[in-house]
């Protein structure tokens, strides 16, 4: 896989079930720094930096990760109103390496507190774009859900390398043209959400009020003008 990716590429964003030791060890193997996330109950121990004994084996642990207490990591950010996050370099027994985790700890809910712990391979990454990069991961997942609902992604009967090549670009092409068409449409102060769903929804919408217009005669330039017409285009759409 190494030799298929742009030399810039060090950072392979993936899903919890992936933090295996044998995946994450294969892929440090190809220079690229796994970043996934673990289970509440991961077994984690703080390392050990304070002064050796002069005799017998060097300590390496300092204790059992606790994510109730706190107090020994690193406080980061509040990245948004009751969202805090938290980093510190333990090391994962599993894994069998040091990691960098990056824990959120969540207090908007007043039933119970939410958390998610994220890590790295890399120990020297900034806890802040560990975030980012996971969360990052969900719209490649988006793409390609919108791309085989849509799109046709996964329409081509072809068997031929070339040709499937061809419709893979066409396919993500044409969902990647939609979104774009959406972004330079969308004018309003509330943030730009993309829904593919509702593309078809308005386009279709368009398209059956053409049908309406043509088959009854009627004077296009008068309905296309009136306010409600993006309304009844607009029928049906749905967030993303």
């Amino acid at each position: 896989m190494r030799p298929h990716l742009p030399p810039e590429v060090a950072y392979l964003a993936v899903d919890g079930a992936y933090a295996k030791e044998g995946f994450v060890t294969g892929a440090v193997e190809l220079r690229l720094h796994v970043i996934s996330k673990l289970r509440c109950d991961a077994n984690l121990q703080f390392l050990y930096t304070g002064v050796q004994k002069r005799r017998g084996r060097p300590r390496k642990y300092a204790g059992k990760v606790d994510l109730g207490d706190l107090s020994r990591f690193t406080f980061v950010e509040t990245v948004q109103p009751d969202v805090d996050l938290y980093t510190a370099v333990v090391w994962h027994v599993s894994l069998k390496r040091a990691i960098r985790v990056a824990y959120l700890v969540d207090h908007r809910s007043s039933t119970r507190v939410r958390t998610c712990l994220l890590f790295s391979t890399d120990v020297e990454q900034d806890p802040r774009q560990i975030v980012q990069y996971y969360k990052l991961r969900f719209q490649i997942e988006f793409l390609f859900r919108d791309a085989k609902q849509f799109t046709g992604l996964e329409d081509c009967q072809a068997r031929d390398a070339q040709k499937l090549a061809f419709h893979f670009n066409a396919s993500l092409t044409a969902l990647n043209l939609a979104k774009l068409d959406a972004l330079q449409q969308h004018s309003e102060q509330v943030p730009f959400v993309f829904s593919m769903a509702s593309v078809k929804r308005r386009l279709f919408n368009q398209h059956l009020l053409d049908r309406f217009i043509c088959n009854l005669d009627l004077e296009p330039s008068q309905i296309k003008s009136h306010p409600n017409y993006s309304n009844l285009c607009n029928y049906g759409i749905i967030a993303a």
